[in-house]
């Protein structure tokens, strides 16, 4: 290669905006995004809100990945302003804040999706790969937090049967791989079952457990058994 050649450009939507304040939290999400497939050059990093729009107003950018506690303002402000500028970017809050109006705040400012600092590698991992394919993944215990603002349907009378969720809260492929996982198999044995790569079966998985608010296979067996998606 000439040293004049430009870099290849990245399969994945590119360049990435990452606003975080604390640096081994960048480090981290910097790793995971290596990890995903990212070059370190795609990934632009602001540890203020300042930083951060200097960058945007220099370049548009595919995907923000944004905490919502920084040292001149609260990232939701930022989120707005992404939002009016791109309807279609990916913008996924990674923050330590769990409260309900920040949550609701964040979402309604144009959040794509939610998800708590305290989880592991593989699941901020699989929540930025759902927003890169266009998902929308919300933290199972941030689901809690709005499912409990939802009105409740209230009974018919006091034999009324039990409210049970319809099966169709899970597409078809997910309530397939629900039934494998419920099988016993590992992510690997589904996805040579059905000729479809690991990660597909990790994002699945990841929707699964979001629509039925559990964070575990274990969880996620017997939620779909008691709302009738599992014989």
């Amino acid at each position: 290669m000439s040293k004049n050649a430009l870099p290849a450009t990245p399969i994945l939507p590119s360049p990435v905006l990452l606003v975080e304040d604390e640096s081994p939290i960048q480090e981290r999400l910097l790793k995971i995004m290596c990890e995903l497939g990212y070059s370190p050059g795609f990934i632009h990093v602001a540890g203020t809100l300042a930083e951060a729009r200097r960058l945007v107003e220099a370049r548009r950018f595919a995907l923000a990945l944004v905490d919502l506690g920084l040292p001149d303002g609260h990232g939701c402000d930022f989120i707005a302003e992404l939002r009016q500028r791109d309807t279609s970017m990916g913008i996924l809050v990674i923050s330590a804040w769990s409260t309900q109006e920040t949550i609701l705040r964040a979402l309604h400012a144009g959040a794509t999706g939610y998800l708590l600092k305290e989880r592991d590698d593989l699941e901020v991992m699989l929540s930025i790969r759902s927003v890169l394919r266009g998902g929308a993944p919300i933290d199972p215990f941030i689901a809690r937090h709005i499912l409990a603002e939802l009105p409740q349907a209230k009974d018919d009378g006091p034999d009324a049967a039990p409210r049970v969720q319809a099966p169709s809260i899970l597409t078809t492929r997910e309530a397939q791989i629900l039934a494998l996982v419920a099988d016993g198999k590992s992510n690997r044995d589904i996805a040579e079952h059905l000729q479809i790569s690991r990660y597909t079966v990790e994002c699945h998985i990841t929707h699964i457990y979001r629509k039925l608010e559990v964070s575990s296979r274990t969880k996620a067996i017997n939620e779909g058994r008691l709302r009738g998606l599992l014989q």
